[in-house]
């Protein structure tokens, strides 16, 4: 019997960006203990971005109180969402390409999958479907199972952490807004606005708003937009900005001063000759050639004839009798 070619075909990516995404916790919401970061990674996979393709790796945290009531409890890397869906080797900003280009400018799934793969990105037009069947679930708002997952935990926790993050895809100004949990990690509704007031990101949140759930904190970057709609919804709950936002604004200054001492260090290390190769195919001198340099070494390591007595003859004393 013939073999059947594989159903998904094995695609490697050698040349991926890492990038370790952290807990954004540092201290357990139950005992207020720091937590301990764990050396397994919960999650890794590559994803296929508009910018070229990612290894995303997820490290959780676990709190090790031997007094709190959840001790043992492991926080996930949520900000992994923000890159891509749970069980999706494609990025969010894929989805948001698909999703504009499908219902903006009303281009059919094999244009699009053209287009991907124009740009670099190895998918078929199958996959752009599912992609764009997810995108309309996402933007559709919380289905049934999201809901569940977040009665489970505010049941687990005593209440859930809003986060949201915005992204822009390639090839249009508008912005993809993702809302997203937190400790469980799951993406609930996304939308897709052009420079969206607080007034407008505060209209989407109220269904969410509504949830019976207590709501612990909220996490955003520095957008002042998102930071008033989170306020404006869950005003008595503490807002922190994103770290990873957090600290990549405070390392762009370093960065463009590395690198233009990068490029004076070029510039005056330049004209430096380059460091010298030993040739090719140099062989042992043979023949005379070899024994002229034994002679040579042998004048080089023997030492002088002197009154002194050598390191090979050592030296004894007479004795005064």
């Amino acid at each position: 019997m013939k073999k059947q070619a594989r159903h998904r075909p094995s695609r490697s990516f050698a040349d991926a960006e890492r990038i370790i995404v952290e807990c954004d916790l540092d201290t357990c919401i139950h005992c207020g203990e720091p937590l301990q970061p764990r050396k397994p990674w919960h999650m890794r996979k590559t994803i296929q971005t508009m910018k070229g393709p990612l290894f995303v790796a997820g490290k959780s945290r676990e709190c090790d109180n031997p007094h709190c009531t959840h001790t043992g409890l492991h926080y996930y890397a949520s900000r992994v969402w923000k890159i891509s869906l749970p069980y999706c080797s494609y990025g969010l900003d894929v989805l948001a390409y698909i999703g504009w280009q499908h219902e903006k400018e009303h281009r059919q799934l094999v244009e699009i999958q053209r287009d991907l793969n124009q740009r670099g990105i190895l998918i078929n037009e199958r996959s752009v479907g599912r992609l764009y069947r997810q995108f309309l679930a996402l933007v559709g708002g919380a289905s049934e199972k999201t809901l569940r997952e977040l009665e489970a935990t505010a049941k687990e926790h005593g209440g859930l952490i809003w986060g949201i993050d915005a992204l822009q895809p390639e090839g249009h100004g508008t912005l993809l807004y993702v809302l997203y949990e937190v400790l469980s990690g799951t993406a609930v509704s996304a939308i897709q606005l052009d420079h969206p007031t607080a007034d407008e990101l505060e209209e989407w949140l109220k269904p969410y708003q509504a949830l019976p759930y207590p709501v612990l904190a909220t996490l955003s970057d520095g957008e002042k937009a998102i930071i008033a709609a989170l306020k404006g919804c869950w005003s008595e709950a503490p807002h922190q900005r994103c770290q990873e936002h957090a600290l990549g604004n405070i390392v762009e200054p370093v960065l463009k001063h590395d690198a233009r001492l990068r490029a004076q260090m070029c510039q005056d290390l330049g004209g430096l000759p380059a460091v010298p190769e030993e040739a090719k195919g140099s062989q042992e001198p043979t023949g005379e050639g070899q024994l002229a340099q034994q002679a040579l070494l042998s004048k080089v390591v023997e030492p002088e004839a002197t009154d002194m007595p050598t390191s090979a003859e050592p030296f004894e004393t007479v004795p005064p009798f």
